[in-house]
C-alpha cells in the first residue's frame, strides 16, 4: 500500500510538472528600477517618452526629475501627466533651478496646475533625491537621461559613488549621422546645450548605453501609425496628443504625423536592444559639443543603426494604445 501511495504522489507531481512546462507561462522577469531625468516642456518628444515609460511593464519607475532651465515648469508637466496616468506613487524631483522665468510651448497645459497639490512626493532638491535613491537602492538603478544633464553633473560632484551603483542610458550625441539622417555628425542639442555636463556624464565610471541621432533622429510616426495614437482614448495617450497639438501650435488643424521622437528610443533601450545594432565605441565629448570617436574616449555602447525601424514604430504604437 505504501508503494502505491508513493507511486501516486510521484505521478501527481509529474503531472503537475508537465502542466507547468506545457501550459503555464514562465514567470515574468523582474522589473528594471529606473529614474528618468528629463527636460520635458521643450521639444515634445520628452512627453512621448514619459508616456512610453509609464506604459512599459518592463520597468519600475522610482522617480522622475526635471532638468535644465525652468525646472518648476517642467516638474508641473511631469506631475500632471503622472496624475493623469494614476501614478502619483512616483516621486517628482525638481532639478537645478537655472531660469525660472523661461517656459515652453506646453505652458498652457499646466497654467492652472498647482504643484503643491500633487498627491505624491515632490522633492524640492531633485539632485539630492536622485542621489539618495541611487545610493539606497538594493540593486543598480538605470538612469535614463533624455535632455542636457546639469543635474547629473551636480550629482556626480556631490556623490561620485553613484556611478558605481547605476547605469546610464541616454539620448545623446551624433556619431556618424546628423539630424534627419544627414551624412555628417551634428552638435546634438542634449550635448551642446551643456557640454561640460555631458563631459562629466561621459567620463563617469558607470556603464553607458546611448541612442545618438544615428538611430533616434529618424523615428517618426506617420499615416495610420500616427492616427492610431491620435485617436486612442487612453487618458495618457490623449494627454500626449493634447500637448503635441499645443507644441505644434496646430489649433484646429489636423496633424498626420508626429515630430521626431528622439527620446522614446532611450526609454526603449532601458529594457531592450533587440531592434538596434549596438557598437561599443570610444566616445569623447568635445568642448564645442560634438561626440567624437576617439581612442582616448570612454568605451560606450552606442545604438548605431536599426535592425527594424518599422518594428520599433509598431512597438511604440502598441504600447501607447494599450498593447504590449
Amino acid at each position: 500500500m505504501r508503494r502505491i501511495a508513493l507511486l501516486a504522489l510521484f505521478l501527481a507531481a509529474a503531472a503537475g510538472s508537465a502542466r507547468t512546462s506545457l501550459g503555464a507561462a514562465p514567470p515574468a522577469p523582474p522589473r528594471i528600477p529606473v529614474i528618468l531625468d528629463t527636460d520635458i516642456g521643450d521639444d515634445i518628444d520628452d512627453t512621448w517618452a514619459l508616456a512610453l515609460l509609464l506604459k512599459s511593464p518592463d520597468v519600475d519607475v522610482k522617480m522622475v526629475v526635471s532638468d535644465r532651465g525652468n525646472t518648476v515648469y517642467r516638474a508641473k508637466i511631469i506631475a500632471r501627466l503622472l496624475e493623469v496616468a494614476g501614478r502619483t506613487d512616483v516621486p517628482v524631483g525638481i532639478g537645478i533651478r537655472e531660469n525660472q522665468k523661461e517656459s515652453g510651448r506646453q505652458a498652457a497645459w499646466v497654467a492652472d496646475y498647482d504643484l503643491s497639490r500633487y498627491p505624491g512626493t515632490v522633492h524640492q532638491d531633485g539632485v539630492a533625491a536622485l542621489i539618495d535613491a541611487i545610493m539606497n537602492a538594493p540593486q543598480p538603478i538605470t538612469l535614463i537621461c533624455i535632455g542636457p544633464v546639469p543635474n547629473i553633473r551636480a550629482a556626480l560632484q556631490r556623490q561620485p559613488e553613484i556611478a558605481k551603483r547605476a547605469r546610464f542610458v541616454g539620448m545623446h550625441g551624433s556619431v556618424r549621422k546628423g539630424y534627419n539622417g544627414g551624412p555628417e555628425p551634428s552638435k546634438e542639442w542634449n550635448v551642446v546645450a551643456d557640454a561640460k555636463a555631458a563631459q562629466a556624464a561621459f567620463t563617469a565610471a558607470w556603464p553607458m548605453l546611448i541612442t545618438p541621432l544615428d538611430t533616434c533622429g529618424i523615428v517618426r510616426l506617420r499615416g495610420e501609425k500616427y492616427r492610431k495614437v491620435a485617436q486612442c482614448s487612453d487618458p495618457v495617450t490623449k494627454a500626449v496628443i493634447e500637448n503635441y497639438r499645443l507644441w505644434a501650435k496646430a489649433g484646429d488643424k489636423p496633424l498626420d504625423a508626429s515630430s521626431v521622437l528622439f527620446d522614446t528610443v532611450a526609454v526603449y533601450l532601458a529594457f531592450s536592444t533587440d531592434l538596434v545594432n549596438v557598437e561599443r565605441l570610444p566616445i569623447r565629448v568635445t568642448d564645442d559639443g560634438f561626440t567624437r570617436i576617439d581612442p582616448q574616449g570612454k568605451q560606450i555602447d552606442c545604438a548605431m543603426s536599426w535592425k527594424d525601424l518599422g518594428a520599433f514604430e509598431e512597438f511604440l504604437v502598441a504600447r501607447l494604445t494599450g498593447g504590449r
